[in-house]
């Protein structure tokens, strides 16, 4: 009898397992009526295809086919959710943000966001324009000098720069400084300190997942233990004073600085431990500087395709120096109407980082601002999701929606911002916080830099700019799909991206 138990168990337990792995296969579910791309195979579904390193036109294919929602088949059959459509975002990033988590075991970071907040208010990144205009002058003479040489026979005071590299090692000294008050490069040869050797590798390594994860770990531990280090000699210099800040990289107007300051009057429950703020600072540096110096690789490179773009821009931001190459002042920099309009454009265009995902943490129904059409040829305006649904939210689709930025919307036209917007645009609500765009997402977990990163932005152009001419090189140039979407040559992996570089006036 016992063993007749035990062979029941067990097959009730097989079963079960077949179930819960193959389950997929065999139960019917409300997305089922979305339309939606034939997987690629039983086992897979599209994920291969879509998260390939080239995956990134099935992505704008595959909106343009099959519309603001879309169903796909994932690993084991599972479903998956793509929407774009502007009222649905405004319902998941804003209205019922509670339900769409980053994760289907969330975790709060309401009393981080409440201290790091103010850190990045209008005031806070203004304080910082005299760090992005330092490093942004130690790092312009680079490429003559130091950085790289030219790769093929070039015209006289022209050549050939991984300009990808130059902006990521501008932007991460930029991080540095402002962040956690530290230089990670001096920018008087091609290498730089161990800390930021270990912050390039980490960020490697995102590019390499396959690297050895002994490998990781031993960078993890290094920058937790440099990081450390930091906290504890800005604690000893806060309590010298503000005298003592003023001899310190950043003056005591880095998010370190600022936030231990802010540490040391804040209650009790809302105080975070130094671990917290390694990490929220060390996370701000990560994150800020490959979304932002492939943004300015990207504006580049569009700059070197459009020349007489180029060239407005360049004699907008000369004007503005006052022809002598003096810097802008933060609120005239602001204020310089092409500039933006390239900025936005591009951001606009090529978001750095196209589609996010959230689960559903309970049962819900997500409106939409246009009914789709099922398979079946009906349409629907609300679609069902049931609890643990994985959702992406395309921000890139959204981005170049036709129906709201016109018929233009998937080319790269900065004078667009110079007139006014589509009103279909004005009436969809887009939930982005920054230009009705979803690039820096919205609701409680948008980016908490993006002023930050704008003004680093505009500050860059307009020096590198007001000194150099860039060209394109004859070696193609592709966007890959990665945590950040990221620039190669011709047929390679590596990130990089090779223009012609000359002195203005040259």
């Amino acid at each position: 009898m016992s063993s007749m138990l035990s062979a029941a168990a067990a097959c009730a337990a097989g079963l079960y397992l077949l179930f819960k792995v193959f389950g997929n296969y065999v139960k019917r579910s409300s997305l089922d009526i979305l339309p939606g791309p034939p997987p690629d195979s039983w086992l897979t579904g599209s994920a291969l295809s879509l998260f390939e390193k080239r995956g990134l036109r099935l992505w704008e294919e595959y909106a343009e086919t099959y519309g603001r929602a879309i169903l796909f088949k994932f690993i084991l059959g599972q479903r998956v959710l793509v929407l774009y459509d502007a009222k649905a975002l405004q319902t998941m990033m804003i209205k019922d943000t509670h339900i769409w988590q980053k994760s289907n075991t969330p975790t709060t970071h309401r009393r981080q966001k409440k201290l790091l907040n103010p850190v990045f208010s209008a005031a806070h990144v203004r304080d910082m324009t005299g760090i992005f205009y330092g490093v942004s002058h130690k790092v312009t003479p680079s490429p003559f000098s130091v950085m790289h040489s030219s790769r093929v026979c070039l015209p006289l005071g022209t050549r050939e720069f991984d300009i990808n590299d130059w902006m990521g090692r501008t932007t991460l000294e930029m991080l540095g400084q402002a962040g956690l008050g530290y230089s990670f490069d001096d920018f008087t040869d091609n290498s730089m300190d161990a800390f930021g050797d270990a912050v390039k590798s980490y960020l490697l390594f995102r590019w390499f997942p396959l690297r050895s994860m002994r490998e990781l770990q031993r960078i993890s531990d290094f920058m937790a233990a440099r990081s450390t280090e930091i906290i504890r000699e800005k604690k000893a210099a806060l309590e010298k004073g503000d005298a003592e800040m003023k001899h310190r990289i950043g003056e005591g107007k880095d998010l370190m600085s600022i936030c231990l300051k802010a540490n040391m009057t804040a209650s009790e429950n809302e105080r975070l431990t130094d671990e917290e703020l390694i990490a929220q600072v060390t996370t701000f540096i990560l994150a800020g500087m490959d979304t932002t110096s492939n943004a300015l690789s990207r504006t580049l490179q569009l700059l070197a395709m459009h020349p007489d773009v180029q060239d407005k821009l360049r004699a907008e931001i000369v004007e503005a120096q006052g022809g002598d190459g003096s810097d802008i002042a933060y609120d005239d920099l602001l204020k310089l109407p092409f500039l933006d309009a390239v900025c936005r454009e591009t951001l606009r265009l090529y978001a750095p980082v196209p589609f996010l995902n959230r689960f559903a943490m309970e049962d819900t129904v997500v409106p939409l601002s246009k009914p789709v059409r099922t398979r079946d040829g009906k349409e629907i305006s609300e679609i069902a999701v049931s609890k643990g649904t994985l959702a992406f939210v395309n921000f890139q689709a959204c981005n170049m929606d036709p129906e709201l930025w016109g018929p233009d919307a998937r080319e790269w036209k900065p004078e667009r911002w110079l007139a006014p917007l589509p009103a279909a645009l004005e009436e969809a609500r887009i939930p982005g916080v920054y230009a009705h765009l979803m690039t820096f997402s919205g609701g409680a977990r948008s980016c908490i830099g993006f002023k930050f990163s704008q003004v680093e932005m505009k500050i860059v152009l307009g020096v590198v700019l007001g000194s150099f001419g860039f060209e394109l090189t004859d070696e193609p140039v592709s966007w890959l799909n990665s945590v950040v979407i990221h620039p190669v040559m011709g047929d390679g992996l590596k990130p990089e991206l090779r223009l012609k570089v000359k002195l203005v006036g040259a």
